[in-house]
């Protein structure tokens, strides 16, 4: 097995004990998926390399990627650190301005963009960036050199020129920037060495048993960390990755590719459960009595066989007659979920479990490589309602108020030309303040409880943790989206977004007419139906910590328009901006 210090050491484990795997990466083009084997990535990463010589990037150098998941993003990845060049992968769903900053602070020197749409999108800001010097579209354009004539750029480099330069790599050495604002701020740029990616994915690797694995789903963006941390681990493990095509054609490529695994956010966990409980509402008869009978037996499971053999015998016949279906939506295959990014409800990641899905939660950020903590397959590796175990190699402590420290190589070398933002969240002694308040379960396990700067007081000097409440809410099949607010006031109120497709099935079975979302959230007696949820979540929180008004509204926050962040959670910032007018409302 190749020693890796570097990143790109990957290749070498690819050209040697994996050498065998015929879809080491693969996607869908033209209607059929296209796989590229080991031998084909390693010729690809240093076709790019090549060319990226060829095209004057030296050394240290910062090439900004906006490139959905694809094998040519894996080709430019490996390719760029393969010469020391500093990878710079962006969202496409950040807005003009904050290219703009991202371009100009970091010095980009050049632009790979999948598609021609995306390149008018930002166009107007690459001209206003000196430092850009070349901009490439992956697919055919007729104003920008495309994929093809970019490496033909290389070919008359000699291959020598990149392993010279390979030798001079450090592991310590800057592999990436990552820029991040999380759920509030203009975008920092985080400096990630190959060192600090390799000691996560490395630990990672411990996770999961390579016979369990042999083929992923990757869709959440590869420039977020902790997908393409991921994606190193599986490259290392000799595990097949497949991009989907898009999240809407997920659920008929995951049919198609029959994974074992995918990584995903929480969000899109609940999505998948919902479009399930949709289903089941539409049976009828016994099918409908068998099928809430199964979910219901599912919220109750445990670890461990600890619900006692009765139970075992019932899981046995709802699996036969109801889980395995759900398997079967989900491509047949699929064992494992790895959920991260935000908090999972507990129940779900109950149910999952009792239908033979593991459901493996993990605790991180961007600054942290991005693993602090993670449940894993070990005897009493995982429990309910925590994010397993700190990762092996990571030091964890809590500060006097219960904020999580971290110190390890994980941690990142620091924020990119902002020396001061990197003394303010890793102190004279290297712990690394994550802003997140937990505490551990069992002296085991990591729990996370709030955003130490999103907790608030009431004008009553009573504390109130948001985010508790929110995961309690959202537990609802009526709730979609919620934001919890109350700062400086007298009572905790809410801004609800129901889940309408839910709001329509039941509207039907009650015979209810329903005719627009809007019109919806001004019905008394859907009103009326909500209000039972909430209530219900009231009864089991302290009187301080109970929601007394809510708003309903009939749009989603979306990453699009800066209300979510990239991985889903709410930028109460720009929400509390956004919704002023409303929050006031809760409280005249």
């Amino acid at each position: 097995m190749a020693t890796i210090t570097r990143i790109f050491d990957i290749l070498e484990e690819l050209s040697g004990e994996h050498q065998h795997i015929p879809d080491v990466l693969a996607c869908k083009m033209d209607g059929k998926w296209i796989q590229f084997s080991a031998r084909d990535y390693v010729l690809n990463a240093n076709r790019v390399s090549r060319a990226l010589i060829a095209l004057g990037i030296k050394k240290g150098d910062k090439v900004a990627t906006v490139i959905s998941n694809s094998p040519q993003w894996n080709f430019m990845d490996m390719g760029l650190m393969q010469i020391g060049a500093v990878h710079v992968p962006i969202y496409s769903t950040i807005s003009n301005e904050n290219f703009r900053h991202i371009f100009t602070e970091a010095d980009v020197q050049a632009v790979f963009i999948s598609t021609p749409a995306m390149y008018h999108k930002i166009r107007s800001v690459i001209g206003q960036v000196k430092s850009i010097k070349s901009v490439f579209v992956i697919e055919p354009s007729e104003e920008v050199k495309n994929w093809n004539e970019f490496l033909e750029m290389g070919e008359n480099i000699p291959q020598s020129r990149v392993d010279g330069i390979k030798q001079t790599i450090g592991t310590n050495d800057l592999a990436s920037i990552i820029y991040t604002s999380g759920t509030t701020g203009i975008p920092k740029g985080v400096m990630l060495s190959h060192s600090n990616f390799i000691s996560n994915f490395m630990a990672l690797s411990d996770i999961i048993v390579v016979d369990m694995v042999h083929r992923v789903m990757s869709f959440l963006p590869l420039c977020h960390v902790y997908e393409r941390v991921l994606n190193y681990m599986y490259q290392h493990m000799g595990i097949s990755v497949y991009y989907a095509e898009s999240i809407d054609k997920l659920s008929d490529n995951l049919r198609e590719v029959h994974p074992e695994m995918f990584c995903a956010v929480p969000r899109v966990i609940e999505k998948s459960f919902d479009k399930i409980m949709a289903k089941g509402r539409e049976l009828k008869g016994i099918k409908r009595i068998l099928f809430f009978w199964a979910v219901n037996l599912g919220y109750r499971y445990e670890f461990n066989k600890a619900n006692g053999p009765w139970y075992e015998i019932k899981r046995k016949i709802a699996d036969r007659l109801i889980y395995s279906k759900w398997r079967n939506a989900l491509g047949g295959k699929l064992r494992i979920i790895v959920s991260g990014g935000a908090t999972l409800q507990p129940r779900l990641a109950r149910v999952f479990w009792a239908a033979r899905i593991k459901i493996m939660e993990g605790y991180g950020l961007t600054e942290t490589s991005p693993v602090i903590a993670v449940a894993n397959f070990k005897p009493d590796g995982a429990c309910f309602g925590t994010v397993g175990k700190v990762l092996p190699g990571v030091t964890m402590s809590f500060a006097d108020d219960g904020e999580i420290l971290c110190k390890g190589p994980n941690v990142m070398l620091g924020y990119y030309k902002h020396p001061q933002l990197t003394r303010e969240v890793i102190d004279e002694n290297g712990w690394f303040h994550t802003g997140d308040i937990g505490t551990m379960v069992d002296d085991v396990y990591l729990k996370i409880t709030d955003r130490k700067k999103e907790m608030f007081k009431t004008s009553g000097g009573k504390y109130i943790a948001p985010q508790v409440i929110e995961v309690l809410l959202k537990a609802s099949p009526f709730i979609d989206g919620v934001m919890v607010v109350g700062e400086n006031k007298n009572y905790a109120a809410a801004i609800i977004i129901p889940d309408f497709q839910h709001l329509r099935s039941w509207c039907r079975v009650k015979a209810h007419p329903y005719t627009t979302d809007e019109e919806a959230i001004k019905d008394q007696r859907i009103i009326d139906r909500m209000w039972r949820e909430i209530e219900q979540v009231n009864a089991s929180l302290d009187k301080t910590e109970q929601i007394k008004k809510v708003t309903f509204l009939h749009t989603p926050w979306t990453v699009e328009n800066g209300d979510l962040s990239q991985t889903l959670k709410l930028r109460r910032k720009n929400l509390m901006e956004k919704h002023r007018d409303i929050i006031e409302g809760l409280y005249s």
